[in-house]
């Protein structure tokens, strides 16, 4: 079965024909695009629940949720209800209202790093914020990532980046300057030894460490019993501010983000995704003493017009405020281990190594036969191979991240039968792939 071309025959394909006439590669994010799978990316005319259609009408049981924030699945009637009622009453008003301040104290009763709370628009603006207020409250410069963790388009992060970066074969940005990329240091994750090192050298000049602490953007992987603690360990160790990038693992992985689930506490954390129930939204929050720095209360300065706005407020407050109910995640996690274990099973059934990383309901399935621990092991998976899959399962009816170094998402919205079905359609896939060898 080889990667298909694109024909135009399709709705979709024509679609995309014009869209490379209008937007750079056809798409507004590059992860939408299907550069590394082939083909033309299906463009979507509505969503409910766990489904996705398409404009050729064709329906599939969606895993990538919008890349984590579809929680409780597409369309969720209560949000649905609560936007219309907030939209009557306006949908921007460049000044406070009562919601922002009850999405605040719902972030952080849950989050143990945060007292204090900014509202932003998005993931990226959230982080680029974050690194500024770490970098004006230590009055240092320099800050260590971790290859293949993506922060967003940030200047100075865009550098051995993941995701979209890694599917593209970008190892860094043109447009970044030089005197911005010197400022960042990176380093393997899971890889403690690496980090000793780089302050053993610069420990001095350093701001802070920013982890994705179970990545997402090179696919799911998690952190090694401890990585998290040693980070903790070393920054404080240091004066440096130790940051989570929980754009994606916050409310996701638990309703406290990963830093419930490892019990490691960050000095700085950034939120997106689910705090804004599929609009868009991000923050970013950390104690009083740190957030107080932040202007008007401050000096470092940070804005946003639409930040805060009441739609991604009250769609986050809906989300927010049905995650407390622990049955939930209990919920995620028997769906996501059960539906993570039938591929493995169907994919050794059909005598194809595969290796399954998954932290909750966030999950990966890797073209290797080797551990995927870091973006080394992860670069080393089989991108042939995966593509043909992903085609595969799109025929099957079942809509999964078009790059291998992207993670999957399950929702509440996910039901038994569905998974049973994603089940059966990965064993005719892998069928397919492996009869294509």
């Amino acid at each position: 079965m080889s990667t298909p071309q694109i024909k135009h025959n399709t709705r979709s394909e024509q679609l995309f024909s014009r869209a490379v006439e209008l937007l750079p590669g056809g798409v507004n994010s590059p992860v939408r695009a299907f550069k590394s799978v082939g083909g033309a990316p299906r463009f979507i005319k509505s969503a409910k629940g766990a489904f996705i259609t398409d404009v050729d009408g064709q329906t599939y049981i969606d895993y990538v949720g919008s890349w984590g924030p579809m929680i409780l699945g597409h369309a969720d009637d209560e949000v649905l209800a609560a936007l219309q009622d907030v939209m009557m009453r306006g949908t921007s008003f460049g000044a406070p209202t009562e919601l922002e301040l009850e999405l605040a104290e719902e972030i952080i009763q849950c989050v143990p790093s945060i007292e204090m709370v900014r509202m932003t628009s998005s993931g990226t603006e959230a982080v680029f914020s974050a690194i500024r207020l770490a970098r004006g409250v230590t009055g240092k410069n320099k800050i260590i990532k971790f290859e293949g963790c993506y922060h967003g388009h940030v200047d100075s992060l865009l550098v051995k980046a993941g995701s979209g970066v890694a599917t593209l074969g970008l190892p860094d940005s043109p447009g970044v300057p030089e005197s911005l990329a010197r400022e960042t240091l990176t380093a393997p994750f899971n890889d403690i030894e690496s980090v000793e090192a780089i302050f053993a050298e610069h420990g001095a000049t350093i701001a802070a460490v920013i982890i994705e602490p179970v990545v997402g953007n090179m696919g799911c992987v998690a952190p090694h019993d401890g990585y998290l603690q040693a980070l903790r360990d070393i920054t404080t160790r240091h004066d440096a501010l130790l940051i989570f990038d929980e754009v994606m693992t916050g409310f996701r992985l638990a309703r406290g983000g990963a830093q419930e689930l490892y019990n490691v506490t960050p000095d700085i954390t950034t939120l997106g995704k689910i705090i804004g129930g599929g609009l868009p939204v991000g923050a970013f929050g950390a104690s009083k003493d740190i957030m107080r720095h932040i202007a008007p209360a401050g000096t470092i300065y940070q804005a946003g017009t639409l930040s805060g706005n009441p739609l991604a407020v009250t769609a986050g407050l809906v989300t927010l405020r049905r995650l407390k109910d622990e049955a939930v995640y209990q919920q995620l996690e028997h769906r996501s281990a059960k539906l993570c274990e039938g591929m493995a099973q169907a994919a050794r059934d059909a005598n194809l190594e595969t290796v399954t990383n998954r932290v909750g309901s966030m999950f990966t399935t890797f073209f290797t036969n080797e551990a995927v621990t870091d973006w080394t092991s992860a670069n080393r998976s089989n991108r042939e191979l995966y593509a043909r899959f992903f085609h595969a399962m799109l025929d099957e009816g079942i809509y999964l991240a078009p790059s291998q170094f992207e993670a999957g998402f399950m929702s509440l919205a996910h039901t038994d039968e569905l998974i049973d079905k994603t089940i059966e359609a990965a064993r005719t896939a892998f069928r397919l792939v492996m009869s294509d060898e």
